[in-house]
């Protein structure tokens, strides 16, 4: 019984190895394939025929190029306000009226003084007429050693104190009434005019408010000409000096996405501002906005073209091998598979596409590097400022 269970024991043993075997040797030849190198899939792009932008990009604000802050230089109370937000005006047109009473008597109180002084005038000017006929008459007598030289000289006295009050009273009458101009342009500012032909675009007043002018002017409305706008745009410290007055630029209002706009750099304020410690320089540039289309303080993304190309062959940035070198290097792939290394020429580039100048016909196949190389390869080409990408 010991011999042919020995033998059932061993019979069983190789119908497991049997069994096991190509289990094992599936799982060696799966493994072996999964450390095997893969064969490299050919990545091509073909030389095309477009527009390349090297662009400095930035987001901006629009605000009208022309406004107007209206105050009010006299102190009173808002009686009435003549606009709201949104009316359109023309220059002159009323826009504002403030309490007139208390201009209004002092502009009479002026006008009394100026009377009462002018009459005074009129009286000292009459004694100095009959002072200067007596003065006359002293010197007859004097002549003719007919009067003493005490009334002689009274009498002289009388006619140069006549002429200095007179000089007095005209220096106060000239003072009134520059005081009286005063208050009558005082009396004129409590209705406020328009300055300019716009729109009212804000309101800082309402009615029936006090104003206090003696400190400082208080703003009633801001009135702007909203057929051009100005783009101001904030530029990084990074890009500010690549930028040049004149320079072409375009945004798209980010309400707006289908539409664009166009104009020119036309100044770069010189001191910046900063914000959480990255410096911003601001770059303003005009818009035409004759349809009104525009509004203030909308959000604009924009774009400053530092160099363009139009109708050009250009290649993928990734498909260019020795970035930074006076010429770059492609490889071809030509119709029967073999592979060319050729130099060309690179002109207007960005961080997609590359302007082939030289050495590359449209419609031709090129071969895209490896990943990796194409990070060593493309790391000398042009990079937009962190927190515009």
């Amino acid at each position: 019984m010991s011999g042919v269970e020995s033998r059932r024991g061993r019979r069983g043993w190789r119908r497991f190895a049997w069994g096991v075997l190509p289990l094992v040797t599936l799982m060696l030849w799966w493994g072996w394939q999964q450390r095997a190198p893969q064969a490299a899939v050919l990545a091509t792009v073909e030389a095309s025929r477009g527009d390349i932008e090297q662009l400095v990009t930035a987001l901006g604000k629009l605000q009208p190029r022309d406004y107007v802050d209206v105050g009010a230089q006299v102190s009173g109370q808002l009686v009435r306000l003549h606009v709201a937000v949104g009316d359109r005006v023309a220059e002159g047109d009323l826009l504002a009226e403030i309490e007139a009473d208390v201009q209004q008597n002092r502009v009479e109180a002026g006008r009394a003084q100026l009377v009462a002084q002018e009459a005074q005038l009129a009286e000292r000017q009459a004694q100095l007429e009959l002072a200067r006929q007596q003065f006359q008459r002293q010197q007859r007598l004097m002549n003719n050693d007919a009067t003493s030289e005490d009334s002689y000289q009274v009498a002289r006295a009388t006619v140069l104190t006549t002429e200095a009050q007179i000089r007095a009273l005209e220096a106060q009458i000239e003072q009134s009434r520059s005081s009286l101009r005063a208050e009558e342009a005082a009396l004129g500012h409590t209705r406020i005019y328009a300055p300019m032909h716009g729109t009212v675009v804000s309101m800082e007043a309402r009615q029936g408010q006090m104003l206090n002018a003696n400190q400082v002017v208080p703003i009633l409305m801001r009135i702007a000409d909203l057929s051009s706008m100005t783009v101001w745009t904030e530029v990084s410290e990074a890009d500010v000096s690549r930028l040049r007055v004149g320079m072409p630029a375009y945004f798209f209002p980010l309400g707006l996405p289908e539409a664009r706009w166009e104009g020119e750099l036309r100044q770069v304020l010189p001191t910046p501002e900063t914000l959480n410690n990255v410096v911003l320089y601001t770059a303003l540039f005009d818009v035409d906005n004759a349809d009104g289309r525009l509004m203030t303080e909308m959000t604009a993304q924009v774009f400053f073209v530092l160099a363009e190309a139009r109708d050009v062959v250009r290649v993928p940035v990734a498909a260019l091998e020795r970035r930074g070198a006076p010429r770059d290097r492609v490889t071809v792939v030509g119709a029967n598979g073999e592979r060319e290394h050729r130099e060309v020429e690179v002109g207007v580039s960005d961080r997609v596409l590359a302007e082939i100048a030289g050495g590359l016909e449209e419609g031709e196949i090129l071969e895209l590097p490896p990943p990796e190389s194409r990070e060593t390869s493309t790391g000398g080409g042009p990079r937009m400022p962190r927190g515009l990408l």
